[in-house]
């Protein structure tokens, strides 16, 4: 049900409503461009996507509520905005009473912040919930997380949120604390080498022919073993913090978002006596060209997008992941030498740098891998989580 809660702090009256017509709609996907207009850094989301989410065209809420909010000003300006969310199938993955949030954007004062935040808990108190965790859409098929680190690096793509300085703050000036980091490594394909021993025996494992690294030459070769794919996306990542175990719609849609900007070179899929277990998704970064779109999908803008997909430099990885029984037989060796040789470029690329993505501190493991080979720090996004008084509803 729609609400209006108000608020008077430091002679500043917020108001936060419901977005439920076109016009405050409009207001809450503009947002982020008045706040960002002077922020090359920032890269703007699809304002197709925003419309998509808001008329629940996406499987995630088939089983999800899902509310806009939008923060203005007594003279009618639009100060802040969040997407809250009830997921019920994270909530029971994890034994949890958790709201969780997405598209937060705030004006740089105390009272939008304070008002945005306290109708973020009165609407989860609604609904009988007990926290507060984000940002946070579905799990880690969207990236997440406040920006605490790395503010002079522009957003990899839209694979990542972007937000100015002072987000962090007023999180924690509110109660809200640290749940978990997301980093961003950075990689360079003159450095990033895999010690010999290593290579060794990644070169051993090839040779013993159980294990095969599968190349592609277009995407409909990739969409034939899509399916396969998808179905190693719960059994690797649905118990981490930030995910929970996907419908088929949803796999169904992100092999769909994946085929749609997979570059077949730069996909490897790794089989063991012929079945999936493990996976390396890498794209060629059009960051600039998202940039010079902002956020709106045109001819020209679709040129732009193919042409700096075929010119870049740059790397994006986000997704690297193999079954733990197939890790310990060598695995992990594997898909380290396929992560080494994609960085060093293939035969339509020459990188000269290359940025894994939000990867969760969690996987503590992977990431001391990642450094002795060479791979630093590049950003850091904190998902944040508060507690907050539960009513009954």
């Amino acid at each position: 049900m729609p609400f209006v809660l108000l608020t008077v702090q430091c002679g500043m009256q917020v108001s936060v409503t419901s977005v439920t017509t076109n016009a405050a709609l409009r207001q809450f996907i503009s947002l982020p461009t008045d706040l960002y207009s002077n922020t090359p850094e920032w890269v703007p989301t699809f304002r197709a996507d925003y419309r998509a989410f808001y008329r629940r065209r996406h499987p995630f809420f088939a089983h999800a509520e899902a509310e806009f909010l939008l923060a203005q000003d007594e003279a009618g300006t639009s100060v802040g905005r969040v997407m809250m969310i009830r997921n019920d199938r994270y909530n029971a993955e994890h034994g949890t009473a958790a709201a969780h949030f997405y598209f937060l954007e705030m004006a740089d004062d105390p009272a939008v912040a304070h008002t945005l935040f306290s109708a973020m808990e009165r609407w989860a108190q609604r609904r009988g919930l007990d926290s507060l965790i984000g940002p946070v859409f579905s799990g880690a098929t969207f990236g997440g997380g406040v920006l605490i680190e790395g503010f002079d690096r522009s957003a990899a793509m839209t694979m990542m949120p972007y937000n100015h300085p002072y987000y962090g703050p007023a999180y924690e000036a509110h109660g809200f604390k640290k749940r978990f980091d997301l980093l961003s490594l950075k990689a360079d394909p003159q450095s990033f080498r895999l010690p010999e021993k290593v290579e060794k025996l990644a070169e051993f494992v090839r040779s013993r022919g159980r294990f095969e690294v599968l190349h592609f030459r277009n995407k409909r070769q990739i969409k034939r073993i899509a399916p396969a794919i998808a179905a190693l996306y719960n059994p690797t990542l649905a118990d981490h913090p930030e995910n929970y175990p996907l419908t088929k719609q949803e796999l169904d849609q992100v092999t769909k978002d994946l085929l749609q900007i997979a570059q077949p070179d730069l996909e490897k899929i790794i089989t063991y006596d012929g079945d999936v277990v493990g996976f390396l998704f890498g794209f060629p970064d059009i960051t600039g060209a998202l940039k010079r779109a902002g956020g709106r999908i045109g001819p020209r803008a679709i040129v732009d997008l193919i042409l700096s997909s075929k010119r870049t430099t740059k790397l994006i990885l986000n997704g690297m992941g193999i079954l733990e029984k197939y890790q310990r037989l060598g695995g992990n060796a594997l898909i380290y030498s396929e992560l080494a040789r994609t960085i060093q470029g293939t035969r339509r690329f020459a990188f000269t740098e290359a940025e894994m993505v939000q990867i969760n501190e969690s996987t503590d493991l992977m990431l001391a891998d990642m450094f002795r080979l060479g791979a630093t720090i590049r950003k850091r996004h904190r998902v944040f989580e508060k507690q907050i008084t539960r009513r009954a509803l």
